[in-house]
């Protein structure tokens, strides 16, 4: 909006089916902004052809919603493009959250050679290399204009008249390639695509699916062969397609195997360690209990250990043992989990199958010591991603004027994380205000002396092309964030492949790993339990066929036993992103009057002081209700 102002303009949004309020969001927040709702999610191409359609600019900008531009970025293209008037698309430097520049702002046209280079890593292993390096032009200056073969789809220019020439984005490309196509459409028509960076972006997560994932191989080089087959010569459309599906066969092998190495890892680990523990200890147990061996038989550690294992192992989970960075005091509560529930069905058994309690004992201990010791070795040896969570808060600058600076300071110590507040620099050059630890020329020797891991700009009192700048002068130290006016969050990303990281205010608490993860067992035992009982459960629901429904529809996971209030007015937006709910806080409260205002304050105590008691307590109070 800011850099609009004295542009000619006009902001067109294309929604592709959101449901988590995004589009009364832009209506309330943005009045002026053409908003197009779609009903389904149409892709990428569809969805920008539908705003160019209606837009009535000499330019055309395609933009992701992911991105900051400078207050005077526009100026400078648009006055580039008037100048230039063989340019017909233009693209600028692009950097992601951390300040790191991103080298898909330039790229060169994927020809099978390129391609080869490219899928097969040479160049990643030469990126400067005029031969290796030119899917992402590694050897042309970052800092200087080029003319390019492709621009990237985050953030292209496109002058109207040329589209009118060379038509609209290829929608047979639903997300990756239409940027390719039309880049090399551009050309082809003899118009030419500069890269331009006297003005620079941030591009936050880059892409809607992470990229070492299998679902972005597939249509990253699905859109490829799209593109050989329609600007490729029979022969070379042939050599492309052999090696982009060579090339998916061993990129999504590999990404299947990475994740499951990286998934399983830790708990077989575990696993073979218990099962090493009880192959050693049964023995020893015999001797010295029964005088020799034999006592139990042969089946104990083909099936009863094992069993433990598993119960172990499940415990530790449910107890976020292995979430990341990993926590001792979780690894515990699940062994005790795992004992206490073992030893419950030891109980429950008959005598013939209740082999030795003090082996499930030994065992536990066995656990306790060596999963712990495992741990602190894969920490010791700094094995990436098991390291151990020592609670170390993060020491933060905010970059701002005091009224702003102190609302944000405030916002930040009610969530969460509450990081240590380190203090509050003036964004001008100087300053003798007493409440500043000092100026926004002074910032690199003050993050040094006082060691500080992020900096949280004020977007109110400091523009975004300073921002970008202070960025780009403090590449590689900390990382950054960008705080919004009037906002109740703060948002940033240190990397193109991982979503923004958010503090909001207290507000995570129901999208918690841990509390995600029991939420979602609650919802699969609550609808077995639903199951078995529904010969009892249909004389009691209102709508028999929807308890049916509504249990499938559970149990694959569409939907939750319980959500949010949701209906007219009530915005659900700046809250934690949960799945629709069959049931609401609303359904325990016997007043059928109840404002908007009222429901948008349950939502966010249901949303803060999330409880699967609470859930319990919903469910049971409303039972009536679950075939709705």
């Amino acid at each position: 909006m800011k850099s609009i102002r004295g542009i000619e303009g006009e902001i067109i949004v294309v929604d592709n089916n959101s449901v988590d309020g995004s589009c009364k969001m832009v209506q309330d927040k943005f009045p002026g902004v053409t908003l197009i709702e779609n009903k389904k999610n149409t892709g990428f191409s569809f969805a920008n052809n539908q705003a160019i359609r209606v837009s009535k600019g000499e330019y055309v900008l395609l933009l992701n919603p992911d991105t900051v531009v400078e207050e005077d970025t526009f100026t400078k293209i648009i006055q580039f493009m008037d100048e230039r008037l063989d340019a017909g698309g233009l693209g600028v430097k692009m950097i992601d959250g951390k300040a790191r520049f991103l080298p898909e702002s330039k790229r060169g046209l994927p020809t099978p050679l390129v391609a080869f280079y490219k899928i097969f890593g040479f160049s990643k292993l030469f990126p400067g290399s005029k031969t290796f390096g030119k899917y992402h032009l590694g050897y042309l200056n970052k800092d200087e204009i080029h003319e390019v073969d492709v621009l990237s789809g985050a953030f292209m220019l496109l002058r109207k008249s040329v589209l009118d020439t060379i038509g609209l984005l290829d929608e047979s490309f639903f997300m990756y390639g239409e940027d390719i196509d039309i880049s090399y459409r551009i050309t082809k028509a003899g118009y030419k695509n500069y890269y331009f960076p006297k003005t620079t972006i941030i591009h936050y997560k880059g892409e809607s699916t992470k990229k070492g994932s299998v679902n972005y191989v597939l249509l990253f080089y699905n859109a490829m062969i799209i593109f050989a087959n329609k600007h490729f010569s029979k022969q070379n459309a042939k050599l492309f397609s052999f090696l982009i599906n060579s090339a998916v066969y061993f990129r999504a092998s590999l990404a299947l195997t990475t994740r499951f190495i990286k998934t399983i890892l830790l708990p077989l680990l575990d696993a073979l360690l218990i099962f090493a523990g009880y192959y050693f200890i049964k023995p020893y147990w015999e001797s010295y209990k029964f005088s020799g061996e034999g006592t139990y038989p042969p089946e104990y550690l083909k099936f009863v250990v094992p069993s433990y294992i598993l119960i172990w192992l499940i415990s530790i989970f449910f107890a976020g043992g292995y979430d990341k960075p990993v926590k001792i005091y979780k690894i515990i509560k699940g062994i005790l989990a795992g004992t206490f529930i073992i030893l419950v069905i030891y109980s429950l058994l008959s005598e013939e199958f209740r082999f030795s309690r003090a082996l499930i004992l030994i065992g536990t201990a066995w656990v306790f010591i060596f999963i712990l010791l495992l741990r602190l070795i894969l920490h010791v040896i700094k094995f990436r991603g098991y390291q151990l969570g020592i609670s170390k808060k993060k020491r933060v600058l905010i970059v701002g004027f005091e009224d702003e600076a102190n609302r944000i300071g405030t916002f930040l110590k009610h969530t969460e994380e509450n990081p240590m507040i380190v203090g509050y620099v003036c964004p001008e050059s100087s300053s003798n205000r007493l409440n500043f630890i000092g100026s926004i020329d002074q910032i690199n020797e003050i993050i040094r002396i006082n060691t500080i891991d992020e900096i949280i700009f004020c977007a109110k009192d400091i523009s975004a092309r300073h921002i970008i700048g202070n960025m780009l002068d403090l590449t590689g130290w900390v990382d950054y964030k960008i705080a919004s006016p009037d906002s109740f969050s703060v948002i940033g990303s240190n990397s193109i492949n991982t979503a923004g990281d958010l503090y909001t205010i207290n507000l995570n608490s129901v999208t918690k790993v841990s509390n995600r993860r029991n939420k979602r067992l609650l919802d699969v035992l609550l609808s077995l339990v639903f199951l078995f009982f529904s010969p009892v459960l249909i004389f009691i629901v209102h709508n028999k066929a929807g308890l049916y429904r509504n249990i499938f529809s559970v149990l694959a996971g569409f939907v939750t036993w319980v959500g949010y209030c949701r209906g007219d007015g009530i915005n659900t937006y700046e809250l934690p992103k949960i799945k629709n709910g069959i049931l609401n806080p609303l359904d325990v409260i016997k007043s059928k009057e109840i404002s908007v205002d009222a429901s948008e304050k349950i939502n966010m105590n249901y949303a803060k002081d999330y409880r699967l008691l609470n859930d319990m307590n919903i469910i049971l109070k409303s039972i009536k209700n679950i075939g709705r």
